[in-house]
C-alpha cells in the first residue's frame, strides 16, 4: 500500500478538500526534488498545519476569545497527533507514541510563551523559551536516532530557527504588528517546507522501498 494512502486510510492526513485554506493549499504541492514526492507533500501539509493552528491560537487569545483560543489548541493536539502517526508509520507505536510526546512539549512551551506575551509576563516568556530550546534538542536526538540520514546538529539547528519564528509571530501578533507578523509568517511557512522536506529525504533514503 502506497504510504499517502495508508495516512489516508487511517485518517492521519486529511484530505486537501478539508483542510484550512492558506498555507495547507500550497503544501499539497510537492517539487520533484525529493525521491518520494507523495510523502514529502504529506509532510509538507502536516508540518504547515501546526504552524497555521499555533497562529491561530495566538490570533485567538490576542482577541480574547477563549471559544477560538480553545479550537486553535484543540487543533494543534490533532495535527501532532497526525505528525506522530506518520512516525509510526515507519517507526512503529512506540516511535510514535515517544514523538507525541515530543510535540506535546514543543506545543506546551509555545502555549505558554503565547498566553505569557498576552499579559506581559516576560520570565513566563522567557521560561517558555528555555523550554522549547531543550526540546529542541530532545526532538533532535530522537530523529537522528531514528534515522542516520538525520544529523542531529542539522536538526536542533531547524528546530532552533522554528523556535524562533514561534517567539518573533507570537511577539508581532501581541503588539499588533500586522506588517512584521506578514513577513514571518511568509518565512515561517517557507521554513516548514524546510523541515518537511529534509524529513521526506531521509526517510525515503532509509526506506527507499516503503516511501514514495
Amino acid at each position: 500500500m502506497k504510504y499517502l494512502t495508508f495516512l489516508l486510510m487511517t485518517g492521519l492526513l486529511v484530505p486537501a478538500a478539508q483542510a484550512h485554506e492558506g498555507p495547507h493549499a500550497s503544501a499539497v504541492a510537492a517539487t520533484a526534488a525529493v525521491p518520494a514526492p507523495k510523502l514529502q507533500a504529506t509532510l509538507r501539509t502536516l508540518w504547515h498545519g501546526h504552524v497555521a493552528n499555533t497562529r491561530e491560537y495566538a490570533f485567538a487569545v490576542k482577541a480574547g476569545d477563549a471559544k477560538r483560543s480553545e479550537a486553535a489548541a484543540q487543533a494543534v493536539v490533532a495535527n501532532a497527533k497526525q505528525l506522530a502517526g506518520a512516525v509510526a508509520g515507519f517507526y512503529g507505536p512506540p516511535a510514535g507514541e515517544r514523538m507525541l510526546a515530543l510535540l506535546a512539549g514543543h506545543w506546551g512551551a509555545v502555549k505558554a510563551m503565547t498566553d505569557a506575551e498576552r499579559v506581559g509576563n516576560r520570565a513566563a516568556a522567557n521560561t517558555a523559551m528555555s523550554t522549547l530550546t531543550q526540546n529542541a534538542g530532545e526532538i533532535a536526538v530522537f530523529l537522528s536516532g531514528a534515522n542516520p540520514y538525520l544529523p542531529q546538529d542539522a536538526v536542533r539547528g531547524l528546530l532552533l530557527a522554528h523556535g524562533a519564528h514561534h517567539a518573533a509571530q507570537i511577539g508581532e501578533v501581541m503588539r499588533g504588528d500586522d506588517k512584521a507578523e506578514a513577513t514571518t509568517w511568509a518565512a515561517m511557512q517557507k521554513h516548514m517546507d524546510t523541515i518537511a522536506d529534509a524529513m521526506a529525504g531521509a526517510l525515503a533514503k532509509q526506506f527507499p522501498d516503503k516511501a514514495s
